[in-house]
């Protein structure tokens, strides 16, 4: 399969991605945790269908050292008794901001429980995450990118 677009060889693809990777940074740098921020990809991502990321943010998230029994059980974390509160409060937050359409928004209950868990910073890095990983995903199944390749590390 090849992709519909080339995101780094079309010139205002590739200038929308650098930007788009900026903000990036500014949620990786945030005091969420890393792995906290692997889930909510791989989460947000197996909704969303998008293989690419699927495939980048598992990959990943083994590389620095999360475990196979975590990752998967990832889609079906409300059973898995492998997450701590925080991550689940953060893999909640992430369903139902990724289903937005399909609850009409966020409930209160799902804020105040991410809220028990993380400081406001963290909340903060973690909505950005959030908003930023569907963008990623929109982008990837939009175009149609491959899966299967990726190599940890492979994007700097």
């Amino acid at each position: 399969m090849e992709a519909r677009v080339n995101y780094y060889g079309n010139p205002v693809a590739a200038k929308f991605a650098k930007y788009i990777n900026s903000a990036g940074k500014a949620v990786s740098d945030s005091s969420l945790p890393a792995a906290t921020q692997e889930l909510v990809k791989i989460r947000a991502s197996q909704i969303n269908g998008c293989s690419f990321c699927t495939d980048m943010h598992t990959k990943d998230a083994a590389h620095a050292g999360e475990t196979p029994v975590r990752l998967n059980l990832v889609a079906a974390w409300r059973e898995a008794t492998v997450f701590t509160e925080a991550e689940r409060a953060a893999l909640e937050l992430t369903e139902q901001g990724t289903r937005i359409a399909d609850a009409a928004g966020v409930t209160d209950e799902a804020w105040a429980n991410a809220a028990k868990h993380h400081d406001e910073d963290q909340l903060a890095a973690l909505v950005s995450l959030i908003a930023l990983i569907n963008a990623y995903n929109r982008m990837n199944v939009l175009t149609r990118q491959p899966a299967g390749d990726y190599q940890p590390g492979q994007w700097g």
